[in-house]
């Protein structure tokens, strides 16, 4: 994102108490949060058109900035309102029984699948069957590591995968590369995460009432699958990923097959998931703000991004990762991979002398060891440190919205950060690193 005048850092205000809001409102007495509930539309516009406000009439060139920003964020919004609207209709019966190892074996492989259908169709497609495998005992913790694993880290393999990693296909990153490059670090951030839930798990097992305990160990059931022609309506969606971006043609397709889905998907599927557009209406009008107030801080980072310092793989890894936790993780992954560029070409000018656009010079990076590494650091804590917060990444919000509705209680914004995220996620995030890069 490209601004041509000083962003005062005043004007990050709005943000800060945005994510303030968003964190300390869940906790407050019932009136106040009953307040919250009833206005935080109204609340996180408001402070967004402040910030839009001051673009359009102080930055040069700020319209270009908000248009930009609108433009990401429909495009975000049509992608996580149509695979809500489509993985509603998707009933899958499962046990609501699981065992330790069961679940093990479920986020396993939502892990992949999330390569597949990306982070978001992964999240929208299995966060209900999860919720109901675990009924009997589901807790905060199942869904925390439900949004470690299937929300972010799972979908770091492929540029499908997460939204940064899609933006680096498109600057001319092969589809591939990626996977041979992170896989090592994926494998052991996701092996490290799974053994952390199998603790916790395990745990949770020997505190269930002896019944409860041999229901859980008994044999599977089996899988049956409701609402079956949302499949094709999801890969619909998914391949609407890679539509030409102009005129609004892959959101339009987004928004049509969400349409098609919601008039064909049976009724009983929709009773079955206990669908509402409740967590979507939510998701929109926050992020709608965190979207519009954000702007100032990614102008600061672009504007005085080389004076941070930031130079070696692991300092990208960890910087990219910081400001993912708490903005987008697509426009945070453009601007580092900018920098990161521009430190390639500064060790090495005479080899980016001839580069005659982005996808030349990433070519260049790409061939040499050490600035490879500067793109698998910018990716990976782009895609990993999504997860340090409920607001790094879209399904994060998503899937505890769907949670909650489902009567699940889950962490709040502080108590997910402080009993799971800084103990548990960011350990294993900084040793992979430190290990890898």
């Amino acid at each position: 994102m490209h601004t041509y005048t000083e962003v005062p850092p005043w004007l990050v205000l709005p943000f800060a108490l945005l994510l303030l809001l968003i964190a300390v409102m869940p906790l407050s007495a019932p009136r106040v949060r009953a307040l919250w509930d009833r206005f935080y539309a109204h609340i996180a516009i408001g402070l967004g058109l402040l910030v839009v406000a001051y673009y359009l009439a102080n930055v040069d060139h700020g319209a270009a900035v908000v248009g930009h920003t609108l433009n990401e964020y429909v495009a975000f919004i049509c992608l996580i309102g149509s695979l809500f609207v489509v993985a509603g209709g998707i009933h899958i019966r499962v046990r609501d029984e699981a065992s330790p190892l069961a679940n093990i074996a479920f986020l396993a492989v939502g892990a992949l699948i999330a390569n597949v259908i990306g982070t978001t169709g992964a999240s929208m497609v299995l966060i209900r069957p999860w919720i109901r495998m675990n009924k009997l005992r589901c807790s905060g913790y199942h869904v925390v590591f439900f949004i470690f694993i299937i929300s972010n880290v799972g979908g770091a393999l492929t540029p499908i995968g997460d939204p940064p990693l899609f933006i680096g296909y498109l600057r001319g990153i092969p589809f591939f590369w990626l996977i041979k490059h992170v896989f090592a670090q994926w494998a052991f951030t996701l092996i490290g995460l799974l053994a952390a839930f199998y603790f916790f798990d395990s745990r949770s097992l020997k505190r269930t009432p002896p019944d409860i305990h041999a229901a859980i160990l008994r044999p599977s059931e089996g899988i049956r699958l409701d609402g079956a022609i949302n499949l094709l309506f999801l890969a619909i969606i998914i391949a609407a990923v890679f539509a030409p971006d102009h005129h609004y043609i892959r959101e339009n397709i987004m928004l049509v097959t969400a349409a098609a889905s919601y008039m064909f998907t049976p009724k009983l599927a929709h009773q079955e998931n206990r669908f509402t557009l409740g967590p979507i209406k939510e998701v929109a009008f926050l992020f709608a703000g965190i979207f519009a107030t954000m702007m100032p801080a990614l102008s600061y980072i672009d504007q005085h991004g080389e004076e941070m310092g930031v130079r070696k793989p692991l300092h990208y890894y960890v910087s990219s990762g910081s400001l993912s936790a708490v903005l987008d993780n697509a426009p945070t992954y453009a601007t580092f991979l900018r920098l990161a560029e521009a430190t390639a070409s500064t060790d090495k000018p005479s080899a980016f002398a001839a580069a005659t656009d982005e996808s030349s010079t990433l070519a260049i990076m790409r061939d040499t060891p050490r600035n490879a590494a500067l793109i698998v650091a910018v990716s990976l804590g782009s895609v990993f440190f999504g997860a340090m917060t409920y607001i790094g990444n879209g399904p994060n919000f998503m899937v505890k919205s769907i949670a909650e509705s489902a009567g699940v209680h889950t962490p709040t914004f502080f108590h997910y950060i402080v009993r799971y995220s800084l103990p548990i996620l960011l350990p294993i995030l900084l040793l992979g690193g430190w290990l890898f890069l």
